[in-house]
């Protein structure tokens, strides 16, 4: 079954369950009574962000959860971590992490929450060994492969620049951070069996929370290799600059192939114009979604934990402005 067959059974299996949800309106709908903290990632509203949180607010009304309550990172690590402490001390009914941390990090964490009857479930990025450790207790996951999205990311570059082996690419990314990781490795191993020549650049944690501070750094790493025909990145915030870094580092439109991820305003501009070639869409909307309703489930069915795909495809230049009104709501 493809990638997009399981994203299109999982969404009419979530269709069918909030169109069932009216016919319970005159007692109580599934969520009442639920209280769930859940893991935004980056800063309200920004590009990386922005659709989950409506995927999320969306299904806590549809669902009736008495209280959603958001928290937000910079998509630092260690704050993922103190968030969750935070949460489990007020005791909700359901905890929702990203995994950029890494299972080790949180292990005895989510057992400690298990432990005392909060469901603990997961979006974004994978924790495989806690979705072993915890799936019959609802921990699932809600996200992309990770190496399949950095994969089809890097085939996409390939195919837009026409690139061929012996070309010089360079991937920016959080190569360090755990399963995270995988999105960057998937995306430069794939250029490399194509033959691509391949300089792996690891973002700093500065510039993981607040991607203009790379600006600087990456322009002077385009000026100083005149040969690189590609950049390829896995993470929103940095998609969203280098169209700005290309300007600065004084090329033109096509000139270096860009491949990213998410839909932030400044990547829209950049497919617009052509600077960037293609980012994977992920579907932050389901990432928001799809973990407030395995809380519900879990929490008053008890259904184990679900596991679902959301790495649709990738946006270009030519598909770009039909989304356009639904990015600016929120939704994708």
């Amino acid at each position: 079954m493809s990638i997009r067959t399981k994203l299109a059974a999982g969404a009419a299996v979530t269709a069918l369950l909030v169109a069932a949800i009216p016919a319970a309106r005159a007692e109580a709908l599934p969520g009442k009574g639920l209280t769930i903290y859940m893991q935004m990632g980056g800063n309200p509203g920004d590009g990386a962000t922005l659709a989950r949180q409506t995927g999320a607010a969306q299904a806590a009304r549809a669902l009736g959860i008495d209280r959603l309550n958001e928290q937000f990172s910079a998509w630092a690590p260690e704050k993922m971590i103190e968030q969750f402490k935070q949460a489990m001390a007020a005791k909700p009914s359901c905890i929702v992490i990203m995994g950029h941390p890494g299972s080790d990090a949180f292990a005895s964490l989510v057992k400690q929450a298990t432990d005392q009857g909060i469901v603990v479930t997961d979006g974004n990025s994978p924790l495989t060994q806690l979705q072993q450790a915890h799936g019959t207790q609802g921990f699932g996951y809600a996200g992309v492969d990770l190496y399949q999205g950095g994969a089809l990311t890097a085939q996409n570059m390939i195919a837009a620049g026409n690139l061929k082996s012996g070309d010089e690419a360079m991937v920016y990314g959080v190569f360090s951070q755990a399963e995270r990781g995988q999105s960057e490795k998937g995306l430069a191993e794939t250029l490399e069996k194509a033959g691509l020549k391949v300089d792996r650049l690891e973002i700093t944690q500065d510039a993981n929370s607040d991607p203009t501070l790379a600006i600087p750094v990456l322009t002077a790493y385009v000026q100083a290799h005149p040969k690189l025909k590609a950049i390829g990145t896995q993470h929103g915030g940095v998609t969203g600059i280098l169209a700005e870094v290309l300007k600065k580092a004084g090329k033109k439109p096509g000139e270096i192939t860009v491949g990213g991820i998410d839909l932030a305003p400044a990547t829209i501009d950049g497919l617009k114009s052509g600077y960037v070639s293609a980012t994977l869409d992920q579907l932050l909307y389901l990432q928001g979604f799809m973990p407030v309703l395995q809380c519900m489930l879990t929490a008053k069915y008890k259904m184990p934990g679900l596991v679902i795909n959301t790495g649709a495809g990738v946006i270009t230049p030519r598909t770009i402005s039909a989304l356009v009104p639904l990015i600016d709501a929120g939704i994708r």
